[in-house]
């Protein structure tokens, strides 16, 4: 099947992956802009992945937008660039995950080694 703008913009764009519950409510978008990725994020994806050509202006200046040499003026613009920047952002490391050399900052050990901590019982 030949992929067409018309057959693109009636297909609804989603991301089970990034956001399973849908865009509308992940909270990272706002209805007008959760309508327009909905609607119109299939066309772009295609659009920036080479698989339809651009044929208006506005193609045009989606993909100047999309390469960074152009601001996002319309919505649906808008809105992919901050699905893009929130899809693409770096993981952050576990907040459990802090690695502790041993080490202080003043050099000294920080490491308690067994038989190292005498506890005194006050029986009054």
């Amino acid at each position: 099947m030949k992929l067409t703008r018309e057959s693109l913009t009636n297909r609804i764009f989603s991301d089970p992956k990034n956001y399973p519950y849908g865009f509308s409510r992940s909270g990272d978008f706002s209805i007008n802009e959760s309508k327009a990725l909905s609607q119109y994020g299939c066309l772009i994806a295609a659009l920036v992945d080479g698989e339809i050509d651009e044929q208006t202006g506005d193609d045009r200046h989606l993909l100047a937008v999309v390469y960074g040499t152009e601001p996002p003026e319309t919505v649906a613009e808008k809105a992919w660039m901050k699905y893009q920047k929130r899809i693409n952002r770096p993981k952050l490391m576990s907040i459990c995950g802090n690695y502790n050399s041993g080490v202080s900052d003043e050099g000294e050990s920080n490491e308690i080694e067994q038989g190292d901590i005498e506890v005194e019982i006050d029986e009054d």
